[in-house]
């Protein structure tokens, strides 16, 4: 009986832009935006920033003051940090205090779109597409009144979709480069889209030419920056509040809402607290996103963690067509809310994902274990895959997952010896930090979950096994009627 385990990226480009930096209130999740950052993740009390800010920077904060927004009370200020810019205390700031509010008017979403010039043709848009859209357009304009804030924006971030083919090469083996390079793919083809659809055809509102590069800048700004499914927003990006950094320290993620104010509410502000006390001088961070993988860090903002959890590698598991038992197999995937493709996130230090090993089971089902396809096992079945069904099924999952690991560790151009060597022996490009971290990171994990099932073959012998519990002339009459 074959088994199918594929070891590749199972984050689609689908995936990717389904949570679009996702910005919940209080006890929901959220995701924050990337400017420029580092490898490393700057630690929570460890600096002061007296520097001043670039020109453009000033610039930005001045119009900011001059319209309300900010004022000399508050709490915090745009500064030049390891990250590139960052938000720091002018003053003490006590925990969950807040320290910035930005206006709707000051926002930039699909209704900012809408009201704009342009906003009858992208009214079938995906919202980031229109945003980013957008954000190109007023680039492009002298006269944006946006053009104090799109000229503190970066030219890039150190997000992989950023790479060079000489960067790119640092992650050969990687699923993170299987998932760059299907993202990349998907914005090329929304930017062909978009450019027969709507650019050419309507050159009026589009009078300066619009590249595949243009479009690549937009995409990536919103979205590392933008904040979705957050107070009934779908996607919005806050200027100002942008600027805020993560840290791995901050192990909490509630750190904004957008509240009404004004007659019955009607006008919304996006309110930013700090999740910690700061000192005055010292940067206010956030948390973006507590179950993001080095790998998802590095696609959607440009950095990774050292925390050892932050390190995952995808399991694809899937049922073949050309399995004589496809369609019993597919029917009780169905319910136990799977299906004919699994994938299964593996975290390093922590144990297998609970449905993992029973999948893995129904896949490798067949032989002498095919009695369970019975109907009058189909109420328990669940149950038996929980545990081992039969000496043979089992050792055909340690096999076949060993020798997936092993080929999949065979991709790489490093081991994990030599990554190590390289980051203890020196202080390499962000770029390079990163594509070593994460591939280190990858093949730790690889050789966690090949080390389970090795460990798990060496206890085969000692497992209980349903096949061997069975009433022997049950299963000989049900062997009669299981498919050929």
């Amino acid at each position: 009986m074959a088994l199918l385990l594929n070891l590749y990226p199972s984050s689609s480009s689908s995936a990717f832009l389904s949570c679009t930096k996702t910005l919940k209130a209080l006890t929901n999740k959220p995701l924050l935006g990337f400017k420029n950052r580092a490898f490393s993740v700057t630690s929570l009390h460890s600096t002061t920033y007296n520097s001043q800010p670039p020109p453009e920077v000033h610039t930005f904060w001045q119009w900011l003051c001059d319209q309300g927004v900010v004022s000399a009370d508050s709490p915090v200020r745009p500064a030049t940090v390891t990250e590139g810019l960052g938000l720091v205390a002018k003053r003490d700031v006590g925990e969950n205090e807040v320290v910035l509010e930005v206006p709707k008017k000051f926002w930039i979403n699909p209704d900012t779109v809408a009201a704009s010039e342009i906003g009858n043709v992208c009214r079938e848009l995906k919202p980031i597409i229109s945003v980013s859209l957008f954000l190109i357009r007023e680039k492009k304009r002298e006269d944006s009144p946006w053009r104090l804030y799109l000229d503190i924006l970066p030219d890039s971030t150190d997000s992989t979709v950023f790479w060079s083919e000489e960067e790119l090469v640092e992650l050969q083996g990687t699923q993170l480069l299987g998932t760059t390079i299907d993202v990349k793919e998907y914005i090329r083809n929304e930017f062909l889209k978009l450019e027969e659809q709507i650019i050419l055809p309507h050159k009026e509102l589009f009078p300066c030419p619009i590249t595949f590069d243009d479009f690549l800048w937009g995409f990536g700004m919103v979205r590392s920056r933008a904040f979705s499914r957050f107070g009934g927003q779908n996607l919005v990006v806050v200027p100002l509040a942008d600027l805020i950094n993560h840290s791995q320290k901050i192990t909490t993620e509630g750190y904004a809402e957008i509240k009404g104010t004004g007659p019955f509410s009607r006008n919304l502000l996006f309110s930013l607290w700090s999740s910690v006390a700061v000192k005055a001088g010292e940067q206010v961070f956030i948390q973006y996103d507590l179950d993001k993988s080095n790998a998802k860090l590095a696609l959607d903002y440009g950095f990774i963690e050292s925390k050892s959890d932050r390190n995952a590698y995808t399991l694809t598991l899937e049922i073949p067509e050309s399995d004589p038992f496809f369609e019993d197999k597919l029917d009780i995937a169905e319910s136990i809310g799977l299906s004919e493709t699994a994938y299964f996130d593996i975290i390093l230090g922590r144990p297998l994902p609970p449905m993992m090993l029973p999948y893995l089971r129904l896949v490798a089902l067949g032989g002498p274990d095919a009695f369970l396809f019975d109907l009058s096992f189909r109420s328990t079945i669940l149950g038996q895959l929980d545990s081992p069904i039969s000496r043979a099924n089992e050792e055909l999952i340690c096999q076949m997952v060993r020798d997936s690991c092993k080929s999949a560790l065979s991709g790489y151009h490093t081991t994990v010896e030599e990554d190590e060597k390289l980051l203890e022996g020196g202080n390499p490009e962000p770029r390079l930090r990163i594509a070593v971290g994460v591939r280190a990171g990858e093949k730790r994990v690889l050789q966690q979950i090949d080390g389970i099932f090795k460990e798990r073959e060496l206890k085969l012998n000692e497992l209980e096994y349903y096949q061997d519990q069975r009433p022997q002339q049950h299963y000989t009459s049900l062997r009669i009627e299981t498919r050929a």
